[in-house]
């Protein structure tokens, strides 16, 4: 048998076999990261390559109008003739007690999201426990999260009148101590508005909360049941826990809507009256703008009500990010 070894090769030709590469253990061949490097590079390359024409629709969609309000922010006058005023706009703001009751008006119906949050959480739950046969008031819940809102504006100015239907049935069950002025009433415009969004946006709280719902592992559940958890238990320590994010997350969407997508609601209903009870910074934008033709006022309530919701979605990011450090 032949000997492979360096030394027997050495003796055959008369020349020292060359040694091994730096870098390789036994002589096996080691691959170049580099190929690879460039590989993930051009791949991400095209990949910001496919997003950049709808990053630049959205820039053109939503960036150039919100730098135009901010920039005629500072002006008064029409949009043909500007006259730059500085923050002259923001100090009539904080001077004009329509737009200080339009901002408390608007804080007021935050208060809506708790208990909007609350029902949907329980509608939830309830469907949850029996999702089979429960489909129909899944489907009967959300069906108002489809309707336009101005038809259902429009329904409940009639149905909510002074002599609207619900006045005249509280009437003739002999209860008309309960008989309100629900919209006509600066005492009762601005809940009943809340009560109107309500019943709109809770559908789409409970089919996101019941999709989130049987997300959860079945395995828990039935473990909690082997342990001789109770149903409530199971709902209150391992179904809610489970999807908190997914309830703040509705939380953030509906204290948006309250703050900035109540325009129809007031308009349809009570036109912010009466005497401004019912403004909203929304509605006072749309006066001043287009009604009034205060460009410059209504372009600096506007960069109001987006530093407001900005600051609601950091506080909510700001919360999200340390729960899931806490998780870690």
């Amino acid at each position: 048998m032949a000997d492979a070894s360096p030394a027997s090769s050495t003796a055959r030709t008369g020349l020292p076999s060359a040694p091994p590469p730096a870098g390789r253990a036994g002589g096996a061949p080691q691959l170049s990261l580099r190929p690879r490097l460039r590989s993930r590079i051009t791949w991400r390359g095209w990949s910001y390559a496919f997003v950049l024409p709808a990053v630049i629709a959205l820039a053109a969609t939503f960036g150039y109008p919100l730098v135009e309000v901010a920039r005629f922010s500072f002006y008064a006058g029409t949009i043909q003739q500007p006259v730059y005023v500085g923050t002259g706009n923001y100090r009539e703001l904080w001077h004009d007690p329509v737009f200080i009751r339009s901002v408390l008006d608007n804080l007021k119906l935050l208060t809506a999201v708790p208990v909007m949050t609350v029902l949907a959480i329980g509608i939830a739950l309830a469907i949850n426990a029996g999702y089979r046969r429960m489909k129909v008031y899944q489907a009967i819940v959300f069906l108002p999260y489809v309707l336009p809102a101005t038809a259902i504006g429009l329904t409940f100015s009639y149905l909510l009148s002074q002599s609207g239907m619900v006045n005249t049935v509280l009437r003739e069950w002999h209860l008309g101590g309960l008989a309100k002025d629900w919209l006509g009433s600066a005492h009762w415009a601005i809940p009943t508005i809340g009560a109107v969004i309500i019943w709109q946006q809770l559908g789409f709280g409970v089919v996101v909360l019941t999709a989130a719902l049987l997300a959860v592992p079945q395995e828990l559940i039935e473990a909690a049941r082997i342990d001789g958890a109770s149903g409530w238990r199971i709902q209150w320590y391992i179904l809610i826990p489970h999807i908190r994010r997914i309830i703040g997350l509705f939380v953030m969407i509906e204290a948006i809507t309250m703050l900035s997508a109540v325009f129809t609601y007031v308009f349809v209903l009570t036109q912010a009256g009466p005497a401004y009870s019912s403004s909203v910074m929304e509605y006072y934008i749309y006066q001043n703008g287009f009604q009034e033709g205060a460009v410059g006022l209504a372009s600096a309530a506007a960069v109001v009500l987006l530093a407001v919701a900005s600051v609601f979605i950091i506080v909510y990011l700001r919360l999200r990010s340390r729960g899931e450090r806490v998780a870690l």
